[in-house]
This record gives structure tokens, sequence and C-alpha cells, in this order.
């Protein structure tokens, strides 16, 4: 089992669920203070092999023992996106590619794409994945693909 600061340090203080900064220096008891999520499975009550991440107290808790909600910033323009956490859950078992997103341009994916690159090294650092840009039916298709 990692320290806390351990932890913190590696995940680079943000909170692998809600993907906002985490304040070290937090009383750990706030509701915004650093808390560790073990990714102990609710069955059997053991966490995976390095499956320890940063998680703000408050967001820890929300999460309990069920499946997180991991959302799409609200800043992108995607229409129809794919739960995160589902996919990367059928791409990590499966592999192969997954259409996440349709945008209406092109400069709206490119900025959909980086963003997801972005949020996945941070939430699912152990899936090695590419981002994909397909043009057709005048709108754009945002395609995940597990390397």
């Amino acid at each position: 089992m990692s320290t806390l600061k351990e932890v913190g340090e590696r995940d680079g203080w943000r909170c692998w669920l809600c993907d906002e900064p985490v304040d070290p220096n937090a009383y750990v008891n706030a509701e915004r203070g650093p808390s560790i999520d073990s990714g102990a499975s609710p069955k059997t009550k053991k966490a995976a092999a390095g499956a320890e991440r940063l998680a703000h107290r408050s967001c820890n808790t929300r999460k309990g023992a069920v499946k997180p909600n991991v959302p799409w910033s609200p800043e992108l323009f995607v229409v129809e996106p794919a739960p995160i956490v589902a996919t990367v859950q059928r791409l990590t078992r499966k592999g192969g590619r997954e259409v996440v997103a349709r945008c209406p341009s092109q400069a709206d994916a490119d900025k959909a794409a980086a963003w997801l690159l972005d949020r996945l090294s941070r939430f699912a650092p152990q899936l090695a994945v590419t981002t994909q840009v397909e043009a057709g039916g005048g709108q754009f298709l945002l395609v995940l693909r597990a390397l």
C-alpha cells in the first residue's frame, strides 16, 4: 500500500474522478481533501495491483462501491458521447476501436480528441490508445483505438 504523498505525486495531484486539482495540504477529512481510492472490488473487497489512485474525499465517497461516472468536458462540442468508463472497460478487455463521439466540425473533433487522450492518460494510464477523426455524412467521428 502506497502513501498519500506517493500516490499524489504519481497522479500529479489531480483527482482521477473529476480531474480537478487536489490540494496536498488540505485536511484529509475535508470534502475536497486528498484521499486514496484503492480500486477495491465491491465483491472481493480486494484492490487490484497498482489500482491506487488519488481522489478528493467527496469524489471517493460519492463513488462508493459503484462504477464512477467520468463526464466529458462541458467545453467540448460533442454529440452523443460514449460513456468513458464503459468504453475504457471494453477497450481494455477486447481491444479494437470504438466510435466515442460525433462532432460538427474538424476543429471540434480535434479539440475533443486532444482532451480525451489527456483525460485517459490520468483516468486509465494502463490503457494505450490513439484517437482518429473520420469525416463522413457532414460530421466528424471521433474514434478511440486501443494499441
